[in-house]
């Protein structure tokens, strides 16, 4: 758990004296000190933390959403400079989270987020207020199913339950984030002035139908970009690389079927 801790302080939380809460959070309660609610990816107004969400709605086609993600993750990546992001599950669908190396005004990185969504989203979902999801990983107390961070090559899997049954492995999270950078101040501002540019969002704007394509092989893609599939044995060889034994996502029912 202490290397979990250490790689989102590292990356997305801005109280370095907030061991203790995400400790808490770890461990399925609310991270606050009287039980409640603590924010951990503000403070004083400033973040290092943009979480950009791609959720699913009744009228999104099967898995376009997860496409929309990697589209945008890949062209941040391609075209402004950025690092490859982390890639979480939410229980409402995916969200991107980049890491910033100089904090900024909670505000601008929330005018970040419109300007990616609508860069690649539906005008209708690209206009809706998005809703910053708390730090995976974490629990929803309400479903009982855990938020965490994923794989990128296993991203299409979780196309219809983006959500865990069971709180993931600590050295598996940790593993998923000791490879994301932090994004420069100067490539940050860069990027949020060529979003904000009027012909940015036409010039960037994928069509609503894009479907995930297999990954180019391992060979011929840029370091660094998410792929859009990968198979088991891949992850099974990434995580055993890093002496992490995977488990299942998912509960195995009960042999009369309950």
């Amino acid at each position: 758990m202490e290397k979990l801790i250490a790689e989102l302080l590292r990356l997305f939380v801005m109280d370095a004296a907030a061991a203790p809460a995400l400790a808490r959070q770890l461990q399925g309660q609310p991270p606050g000190q009287d039980g409640g609610d603590a924010d951990l990816l503000a403070a004083g107004g400033l973040t290092r933390a943009v979480a950009i969400p791609f959720e699913k709605s009744k009228d999104t086609p099967a898995g376009e959403h997860w496409a929309q993600l990697c589209e945008a993750a890949n062209a941040l990546q391609a075209e402004h400079g950025f690092p490859a992001p982390a890639v979480s599950v939410t229980g409402l669908g995916y969200c991107l989270w980049i890491a910033l190396a100089a904090p900024v005004p909670a505000a601008q990185a929330r005018q970040f987020v419109r300007r990616v969504r609508q860069a690649w989203l539906p005008e209708g979902a690209a206009r809706a207020e998005a809703k910053t999801p708390p730090l995976p990983p974490c629990l929803d107390a309400a479903s009982g199913r855990w938020a965490a961070f994923i794989h990128p090559g296993m991203g299409a899997s979780f196309a219809d339950e983006p959500w865990l049954e069971i709180a993931p492995p600590p050295l598996a999270q940790a593993a998923f984030l000791e490879g994301v950078d932090s994004v420069a101040p100067e490539e940050f501002a860069a990027a949020f002035a060529a979003l904000g540019r009027p012909e940015a969002a036409p010039a960037l704007a994928q069509p609503a139908t894009v479907a995930v394509q297999a990954p180019a092989p391992a060979a011929a893609a840029p370091a660094g970009l998410l792929l859009a599939d990968a198979t088991l044995e891949d992850i099974v060889r990434h995580l055993h690389a890093r002496n992490i034994e995977p488990t299942f996502r998912h509960l195995l029912p009960a042999p009369d079927g309950r």
